[in-house]
């Protein structure tokens, strides 16, 4: 897989590809993630990618014309599956969206800035939008960040155990059960006796149950009773 993302602060990426799962997908050739800065695509001296919103108004817009010309020089070079613009008020991501893109061979996130895009861009350059949250951010650069993690973690050979991703919440409809480790117990907080019973039909019905449970209370949406 392959991830081109467009930006005009471009070190705001910079951390979250260095280090920890997504770093090491990279290592082992599993995903490439191109981060482009739209500012030399600006066509004035000053490497300006906003302007003032026609009919006045408080804050900044980005330009139409850096955008297309960036998006036209990367299509130049292989066809992409979804031209992604993270917005606030686009598709709620979630776990079903994630397994959809992880899916995908290329993709591009275009992070939006200032008071948002040219709305042009949005209706003639732009697949899909994605929002990961009903709140504003300063920019999308932290959004397509966690839309990136949410796929990359998705990826065959990503996670060291691949059965893990599997059973995360909302992979199968339900929030995921408590998980304990070792010591069995501390401070007189004891671990429940079925998870070391070694009896795996029992962990696995628990687990199920615990799992239910959970959702109904965090979740209330998720379940039908």
């Amino acid at each position: 897989m392959r991830i081109d993302i467009i930006t005009c602060l471009p070190q705001l990426l910079e951390s979250p590809f260095s280090d920890s799962i997504l770093k090491r997908a990279q290592v082992k050739g599993l995903v490439e993630t191109v981060i482009h800065d739209l500012r030399p695509f600006s066509t004035n001296k000053h490497r300006t990618t906003d302007d003032y919103a026609f009919g006045g108004g408080a804050g900044m817009v980005m330009m139409i014309e850096p955008i297309d010309r960036c998006i036209t020089s990367l299509k130049e070079h292989r066809s992409y599956d979804e031209i992604i613009y993270m917005s606030p008020d686009g598709e709620m991501l979630n776990q079903s969206l994630s397994n959809q893109l992880s899916l995908k061979k290329n993709l591009i996130m275009l992070c939006g800035h200032y008071k948002g895009v040219d709305e042009r861009v949005r209706e003639h350059l732009i697949t899909r939008e994605i929002s990961i949250g009903d709140y504003v951010l300063s920019g999308g650069e932290l959004a397509a960040a966690v839309l990136c993690d949410s796929i990359i973690r998705l990826l065959p050979g990503v996670l060291s155990d691949e059965t893990s991703a599997l059973t995360d919440s909302f992979q199968d409809g339900l929030i995921a059960p408590p998980v304990y480790t070792r010591p069995a117990e501390y401070k007189g907080w004891k671990v429940p006796e079925v998870l070391l019973s070694g009896h795996e039909a029992k962990i696995t019905q628990w687990r199920y149950e615990q799992a239910l449970e959970r959702t109904r209370k965090k979740r209330p949406g998720m379940t039908q009773d």
